[in-house]
């Protein structure tokens, strides 16, 4: 079966890419390969229409492929909160916190991910539209499958950017060479309400639950298992990198997973699919209300 992640070279999706890589999918009686599908729009669209089983993404971004969450289920949270960081260039000597320091700059930003950006910076008062300039990191060649945050921490190094809204990789990459700030890390400086716009997600198609509920009960399964290994042992995390990762992101990737570890919960409360759902609605990609028994797959 096919499990696939927009983002490779990065801790997002990381306990998906763990249940693969360590074997646990295989624990379960599946056969299962990880793909690579940029940008996570198209992901989703790939797995409406049946040529990836299972996609490890950002949890409200389903609705850009399935219509008011009609013919997909989220099995499980990859981990807890809305994971993205908004790093600037250093240069700006901009302080942690203060999202009034992105005025008039260039920020680069992917599809799915730019929707949390857009909702945070209006809700201090930002106009994303006006006060802003919100656009894809240059240099990504279309249908290139590129892992986000190493693409946009080059652009801001290059000086083609002002800054950009990305993964902890492409945050770690940025700052460990002095070219970067951290202004804003959304899952632990955010408030509820912006923690709660999305989180990362293992999602499946209602057919491959009609069809496979097994298969679905065992990824589920295979993720919580990866996500008890990365918090007993972060470190499992390097093998993994060194085989998937360029060398210096190989070494990194055990840090970024031990950081994140604590959020490695596979729950999905109401409450998470209501503050999901709500924002979805300010999006304009949900047109309704929808239960989280309509959401979320408990079989």
């Amino acid at each position: 079966m096919k499990l696939a992640i927009p983002d490779l070279i990065s801790p997002s999706y990381f306990p998906a890419i763990a249940a693969v890589e360590l074997g646990f999918f295989e624990k379960h009686g599946i056969s299962a390969s990880l793909e690579l599908v940029y940008p996570v729009t198209r992901t989703y669209e790939d797995l409406r229409d049946g040529r990836l089983d299972f996609v490890g993404g950002a949890a409200h971004a389903p609705l850009y492929a399935f219509k008011d969450w009609q013919g997909c289920k989220l099995l499980c949270a990859l981990a807890q909160h809305m994971y993205w960081f908004l790093v600037v260039k250093s240069s700006l000597e901009a302080k942690r916190g203060d999202l009034s320091a992105v005025k008039g700059l260039r920020i680069g930003a992917a599809p799915g991910p730019v929707d949390g950006l857009k909702q945070l910076l209006k809700r201090v008062g930002i106009d994303p539209a006006r006060d802003v300039q919100i656009s894809p990191v240059p240099g990504l060649k279309a249908g290139e499958q590129p892992s986000f945050g190493l693409l946009a921490a080059r652009a801001l190094q290059e000086g083609k950017l002002d800054g950009f809204w990305a993964n902890g990789m492409g945050c770690e990459i940025a700052l460990k060479g002095g070219f970067g700030t951290l202004l804003l890390d959304a899952r632990r400086d955010g408030p509820d309400e912006i923690r709660g716009y999305t989180f990362p997600a293992l999602v499946t198609s209602d057919t491959i639950i009609r069809e496979k509920p097994d298969a679905a009960r065992a990824a589920r399964k295979a993720v919580m298992d990866a996500q008890k290994a990365l918090k007993e042992d972060p470190d499992r995390a390097t093998a993994i990198g060194r085989k998937l990762f360029p060398p210096a992101e190989a070494e990194t990737i055990a840090e970024l997973i031990r950081r994140d570890a604590s959020y490695y919960d596979p729950a999905i409360t109401p409450a998470t699919v209501e503050s999901m759902n709500r924002c979805a609605r300010d999006l304009g990609i949900l047109s309704k209300d929808v239960g989280h028994q309509d959401v979320v797959w408990r079989g």
